[in-house]
């Protein structure tokens, strides 16, 4: 029989996380945008979203600090994601990044992390999820 601590535990994992930071959104498909905003939006979080990554890291060496987290999208036209986070990363290294992907990358492991990368998370997304890897991330 399980004491109360462990049955906490394991309810505790299976819950959704919420928090009030601000995040930056990028994503070239305006339909996947719209649902992980909603999502977002939903966990109590401030976002801003992009459907183009050059307006998105324009938006981000305007305004650097405002932005707790940095979450995107690595196929992607013009600037791909990658190239999006090292360029992030070279105004504020110290922004968290979630890379939110529809098929594995071959970014490895080591490279994103020495990009600044700090996780990712296949799509679709589900909010619990979501919500989980954000607040590992954060903190």
């Amino acid at each position: 029989m399980k004491n109360n601590f462990e049955q906490r535990q394991k309810s505790d994992k299976n819950e959704i996380m919420y928090g009030t930071e601000r995040i930056l959104l990028v994503d070239d498909e305006s339909d996947i945008i719209q649902v992980e905003e909603q999502i977002l939006l939903k966990l109590g979080y401030d976002v801003t979203s992009y459907t183009n990554s050059i307006m998105a890291l324009e938006d981000f060496r305007h305004h650097p600090d405002n932005f707790d987290m940095v979450i995107t999208d690595m196929a992607m036209p013009i600037l791909h994601g990658e190239k999006l986070c090292q360029e992030i990363i070279k105004v504020r290294p110290d922004i968290p990044i979630l890379v939110c992907t529809g098929f594995s990358q071959s970014l490895s492991k080591d490279k994103a992390s020495s990009i600044g990368i700090k996780g990712f998370i296949f799509k679709p997304v589900i909010m619990k999820e979501f919500s989980s890897k954000i607040r590992e991330i954060l903190t």
